[in-house]
C-alpha cells in the first residue's frame, strides 16, 4: 500500500512538473541551484570562520592572560595591588576585546581587577576557580553578545589565577560584516543566473518553439517551411533532420498527388467510357434491337390473322405476347443504360421517371424535390447525380426493406446537394454489411472525381441517409 501511494505521489509530483512549460523548468532549475549553492557557500564560508575566529579569540585571551601572569608573579609577592591594578587597566584599554580581567590568590581572594565598585564578581564564579587552564563562556549584556572567561595559573598556581574575559564583539561583527558582503554577492549572482537563465532559454525554447509552429504548419499539408539552422549542436542536428523530413514528407506529397490525379483521370476515363458505352448500347438497344422486336412483333400479328389453324393461332399469339414482353424489357435496359430523357430534358425530368419507374416496379411510395433554379447543370454533375442516386435506389431495393424514400435535390451556396432518405431497416456502416461495398465504393468514387463528398449516416431499424455535395462553379 505504501509502494502504491509513493508511486502515487511521484506521478503526481512528474505531472505537475511536466505541465509547466520548458522555459519555467530551466529557470527554475537555474535559479534554484544557484541559491542553493550560494546558501551551501554561505553556511560553509560562516561555519568555518567562525570555528577559525573563535579559536583565534580564545589564543588571544589565553596569551593575555598568560602576559598577566608572567608580569604579576613579583607584584604578587611584594604585594604591590597598585601596580597590579595599573597593569590590568593598562591591557585592558590595549585589547578592546577585553571585557574584564582579574587576579585571585590561592585562597580565590580578589587581589586586583578591572571591575567597577560594586560589581558582584559571583556572577563569574570567582569562588568556583580552580588551579589550572580553562575556559567558560558566561552571558554578560545583551549587546556584548557572549565572552570567554579565561583562566591562567600564575606561577604554576603557587601565586594564584589570572582571569581574563574575552568577547565575541569583533568576531560578531566581523561576521555580520562578511554575511552582508556574502549576500550582495548572492543578489549578483542571482542576477547574473537570471541573465544567463533567459539567455538559456531563448536559444533552447526558441528554436523548438519554431519546429512546433513548423510542424503545425506540415500537419494541415503546407510542406513548404524550412528553418535556417543557427548552430551546429544537437538543437540544429535536429533543424537538419525537420528540414530533411519536410522535403521527404513534400515529395510523398507531391507523388501522391500525381497518382491521385493519375488514378482519378484513370477512373475518370474508365467512368466516361462507361458511359459512352452504355450509350452506345442503348442507342443500339433502342434503334436495332427494338426495330427488329417491332418488326418481328407486326410479322407474328400479321401472320396470326393469315393463318387460319386453330393448332398454330394460339402459339403465334403466345410468341407474340413473348416478344412484346422482351421488347418492354429491352426498352428498360435501354433507359436504364442511358437515359435518353437526360440527354434531352435534364436531370430534374430523368430523375422523375426514374423514380416513377422504381415506385411501379416496387410499389414503394418515393418523394423527389428538385429545386436547382434555371437552366441545367453541367452535363457531367447531371450524369453523376444521377448515377449516385440510381444505385441508392437499388440498394434500398435490394437491402433496405424501405416503405418510404424521399429524395432532395437543390443548389446551396454555389453547391448541389443530395439527400437521400428511408425508413428501412438500416446497416453498419463501419462494416458495410447491409449494403454492396462495390456500389457504396462507386458512388463516393463519382462524387469524388467532381471533388464533391458523400456521407452515409445509417443505425440498424432506423434507417438511412445520403448526403451528396457537388460544388458548382
Amino acid at each position: 500500500m505504501k509502494n502504491i501511494t509513493l508511486k502515487h505521489l511521484l506521478m503526481n509530483m512528474w505531472g505537475m512538473i511536466g505541465s509547466v512549460s520548458v522555459r519555467t523548468k530551466i529557470f527554475g532549475i537555474v535559479l534554484g541551484s544557484t541559491l542553493i549553492l550560494s546558501l551551501s557557500f554561505v553556511y560553509q564560508v560562516r561555519y568555518t570562520l567562525t570555528n577559525i575566529l573563535t579559536q583565534k579569540t580564545q589564543e588571544q585571551g589565553i596569551s593575555i592572560a598568560r602576559d598577566i601572569a608572567s608580569q604579576a608573579v613579583d607584584m604578587i609577592l611584594i604585594n604591590d595591588l597598585f601596580s597590579l591594578h595599573k597593569l590590568l587597566a593598562e591591557t585592558k584599554e590595549n585589547y578592546s576585546d577585553v571585557m574584564y580581567i582579574f587576579l585571585v590568590d590561592t585562597n580565590n581572594q580578589v587581589l586586583a581587577h578591572t571591575f567597577g565598585n560594586g560589581f558582584p564578581l559571583e556572577l563569574i564564579g570567582v569562588n568556583q576557580v580552580g588551579p589550572g587552564l580553562f575556559q567558560n563562556t558566561i552571558p554578560l549584556e545583551s549587546n556584548d553578545g557572549m565572552v570567554w572567561d579565561l583562566a591562567v595559573p600564575v606561577f604554576d598556581g603557587k601565586a594564584g589565577t589570572a582571569r581574563v574575559g574575552i568577547s565575541d564583539r569583533s568576531l560578531t561583527q566581523t561576521m555580520f560584516n562578511l554575511t552582508a558582503q556574502l549576500g550582495w554577492t548572492i543578489i549578483g549572482v542571482l542576477v547574473l543566473s537570471l541573465l544567463a537563465a533567459t539567455a538559456l532559454t531563448w536559444v533552447l525554447t526558441n528554436p523548438i518553439l519554431k519546429l512546433v509552429e513548423y510542424a503545425k504548419k506540415i500537419a494541415e499539408g503546407d510542406y513548404s517551411p524550412r528553418i535556417d539552422p543557427w548552430a551546429n549542436d544537437e538543437i540544429g542536428d535536429l533543424e537538419v533532420a525537420f528540414n530533411q523530413m519536410a522535403e521527404g514528407l513534400e515529395r510523398i506529397d507531391s507523388i501522391r498527388q500525381e497518382k491521385e490525379q493519375l488514378n482519378g483521370q484513370l477512373l475518370e476515363g474508365i467512368i466516361l467510357a462507361q458511359e459512352d458505352e452504355r450509350r452506345r448500347i442503348a442507342r443500339e438497344l433502342h434503334d436495332s434491337t427494338s426495330q427488329s422486336l417491332s418488326s418481328l412483333i407486326i410479322g407474328l400479328k400479321n401472320l396470326e390473322d393469315c393463318c387460319d389453324n386453330p393448332e398454330i393461332g394460339p402459339q403465334i399469339e403466345q410468341l407474340r405476347g413473348e416478344t412484346s414482353r422482351t421488347l418492354e424489357e429491352v426498352h428498360s435496359m435501354a433507359i436504364q443504360l442511358r437515359p435518353a430523357v437526360l440527354d434531352d430534358l435534364g436531370l430534374e425530368a430523368a430523375l422523375l421517371r426514374l423514380i416513377e419507374e422504381w415506385q411501379n416496379r416496387l410499389a414503394v411510395n418515393a418523394d423527389l424535390l428538385v429545386h436547382i433554379g434555371e437552366g441545367r447543370l453541367p452535363g457531367d454533375v447531371e450524369t453523376t447525380l444521377y448515377r449516385i442516386i440510381q444505385e441508392a435506389l437499388t440498394n434500398i431495393a435490394k437491402h433496405a426493406e424501405a416503405k418510404s424514400v424521399s429524395i432532395l435535390v437543390e443548389r446551396r451556396n454555389g453547391d448541389i446537394v443530395a439527400i437521400i432518405e428511408d425508413d428501412g431497416v438500416g446497416f453498419d456502416h463501419e462494416k458495410s454489411t447491409r449494403i454492396g461495398q462495390l456500389g457504396l465504393l462507386g458512388m463516393q468514387e463519382r462524387a469524388g472525381l467532381l471533388h464533391g463528398k458523400l456521407t452515409i449516416e445509417s443505425r440498424e431499424e432506423q434507417g438511412t441517409s445520403i448526403f451528396i455535395t457537388i460544388p458548382v462553379s
